[in-house]
C-alpha cells in the first residue's frame, strides 16, 4: 500500500511557518565562517555602520545554541553599558529559539535589542536588523520589513539586512522584492544563509533543479553543524516532493549524523517511511518526534499516518492539534497554516477558515493562499475558495498539495480543467495521497 500523509506535498512549503517562527534558511553568514570566492563572511553584532572597529557576534546555533546564550549573557553582566553585548545576546536569542522551535527565548532577545537602542540609538546597525529578525520571527513582517530597509540604507553592503529583507518579502507575497534582496545577499556574501533563500525562491518558481544546486552549495559553504543539517534537510524535503525518496533519505539521514536529533531530518525519515507503507514505522518515528518537538506540521503528518495505518480516532496528536487550534484562537497571533489544514480536514472548517483570513492579514505568500483556500472549500465555499488557489499557483511552484488542492476545488465548481490538475498533483510526486474524505473531528 503506497500511503503518504496529506500535508507532505506542501511540507516544504509551510515550513516558514513553524511554532511561530520563520524557517527559510540559517541566520545570515557568522564572522569566521568560510565563504566561497574569497568573501569575508560579515559581522552581525552591533557597530557604526559607517565604518570603524567592529565587535563580532559570536551567536552559534545547533546543539551549543543553550551554551550561547549564557555565555552572552554574562558578557552583559560584565559590560551593562555596552550596547554590542546586548546585541549579541539578542540574536544568540533568536537562533537559539531557531534552532530548538521553542519561541520562548524571543522575549529575552526583545528586552535585549531594546536595551541596546537605549545604549545607543543612532546608528545601531546590529539592533536594526536583529529588530528585523525578531519581527519576521513573531511574523510581523512588515515591521521586519521597516526594520531591514532601514538597515540596508545604514549599510549597503552588509549582509543581515538583506536577509531579513528577503524573508520579510516572501512571506509578504512580494516575490520580485525578495529575488532582488536574495540576489544582493547572494552578491555580498555568497555562503550558506544566501544559498539556503535562493533555493527557496528557486522552488518557489519552479526550478526544482536548480533549486538543488543552491542548495548543495548551502551545504558545501555551512559554517555550524545546525547550516549543514538545515540544508541537508531541505534537499530532502526536495527531493521528496519529487518522489525521490531514497535521495531523501540519504539527506535526511546526513541531516541526522551531523546534528543528531535534528527535527526536520527526524520528520523526514518518518516521512519517506510513511511514503513507502511502512505506517507502523512512521507512527513510532512520529511518536519519539512529537514527544519532544510539537510542531503542527509534525502533529497532523502524524495524524495522517495513524489513519493510513487503520487506528481508530485521531490520537493524542488529534488532540495536541485541537488544543493549540484553541490555544492560536484565543491569543491572537500568528497561525501556523499546518492548523487550518487540519481543522479544514479533521475538525471544524470554518475556524479554519477564520484562522486563516486572520493569518492573512499579515501574511500573503503562496502557502497562506493555499491553506486559505482549501479551508474555504472544505467549509463550501469553493467559489470564494478559487481565487486564492489560484494565487498559490502563481508563482509556478510545483507543488503536488497546491496542485491538487486547485483541482479538488474547480472540480467542485464544475470546471473542465479540474481533471488536469489532479492528474498533476500525482505526476508531480508519485507518493503523494489527497487528504482524506471529512472524516472524525476532534475539536
Amino acid at each position: 500500500m503506497k500511503t503518504l500523509i496529506s500535508a507532505v506535498g506542501g511540507a516544504a512549503a509551510v515550513a516558514g511557518c513553524v511554532a511561530g517562527l520563520l524557517w527559510l534558511g540559517p541566520s545570515p553568514a557568522r564572522p569566521g565562517a568560510t565563504a566561497p570566492a574569497a568573501t569575508t563572511a560579515t559581522t552581525t553584532g552591533t557597530d557604526n555602520a559607517g565604518g570603524g572597529s567592529r565587535d563580532r557576534d559570536t551567536a552559534g546555533s545547533g546543539s551549543g545554541s543553550g551554551d550561547t546564550v549564557d555565555a552572552a549573557r554574562r558578557r552583559t553582566e560584565a559590560y551593562p553599558d555596552d550596547p554590542t553585548a546586548w546585541t549579541v545576546l539578542a540574536r544568540a536569542a533568536i537562533e537559539r529559539a531557531r534552532t530548538t522551535l521553542d519561541a520562548g527565548p524571543l522575549d529575552t532577545a526583545d528586552q535585549a535589542l531594546h536595551r541596546s537602542l537605549a545604549l545607543d540609538g543612532s546608528r545601531n546597525y546590529g539592533a536594526v536588523t536583529g529588530l528585523g529578525m525578531l519581527a519576521n520571527a513573531r511574523h510581523e513582517f512588515a515591521e521586519a520589513r521597516e526594520h531591514a530597509l532601514r538597515g540596508t540604507r545604514m549599510a549597503p553592503d552588509r549582509p543581515d539586512a538583506y536577509a531579513v529583507l528577503a524573508d520579510a518579502e516572501i512571506q509578504l507575497g512580494h516575490y520580485p522584492a525578495a529575488r532582488a534582496a536574495v540576489q544582493r545577499l547572494l552578491d555580498i556574501a555568497p555562503a550558506s544563509a544566501a544559498y539556503s533563500r535562493a533555493a527557496y525562491d528557486l522552488e518557489t518558481h519552479g526550478r526544482p533543479t536548480d533549486a538543488a544546486i543552491a542548495l548543495r552549495r548551502a551545504v558545501d559553504s555551512a559554517a555550524t553543524p545546525d547550516e549543514r543539517a538545515f540544508a541537508e534537510a531541505r534537499l530532502g524535503d526536495l527531493l521528496g516532493s519529487g518522489g525521490d525518496l531514497d535521495k531523501a533519505e540519504r539527506h535526511y539521514r546526513r541531516a541526522l549524523d551531523t546534528v543528531p536529533d535534528h527535527p526536520y531530518g527526524q520528520a523526514g525519515i518518518a516521512r519517506v517511511a510513511a511514503a513507502r507503507g511502512e505506517t507502523d514505522a512512521a507512527r513510532a518515528l512520529y511518536g519519539k518526534l512529537v514527544a519532544r518537538t510539537p510542531l503542527p506540521q509534525f502533529l497532523l503528518e502524524a495524524v495522517e499516518v495513524r489513519r493510513a495505518s487503520g487506528a481508530p480516532g485521531l490520537g493524542g496528536e488529534g488532540a495536541a492539534l485541537a488544543a493549540q487550534v484553541r490555544l492560536a484562537r484565543a491569543d491572537g497571533g500568528p497561525v501556523d497554516p499546518h492548523l487550518a489544514l487540519y481543522a479544514a480536514d479533521h475538525g471544524d472548517p470554518q475556524v479554519a477558515v477564520e484562522l486563516m483570513r486572520r493569518e492573512w492579514q499579515h501574511t500573503r505568500g503562496v502557502v497562506v493562499a493555499d491553506a486559505l483556500g482549501w479551508a474555504l472549500h472544505r467549509a463550501g465555499r469553493s467559489e470564494e475558495a478559487l481565487p486564492y488557489a489560484v494565487r498559490a499557483a502563481g508563482t509556478g511552484w510545483r507543488n503536488a498539495l497546491f496542485r491538487y488542492h486547485r483541482g479538488a476545488i474547480e472540480r467542485e465548481l464544475g470546471m473542465p480543467e479540474a481533471a488536469g490538475h489532479l492528474r498533476e498533483a500525482t505526476a508531480l510526486n508519485p507518493s503523494f495521497t489527497p487528504p482524506p474524505p471529512r472524516a472524525e473531528r476532534n475539536d
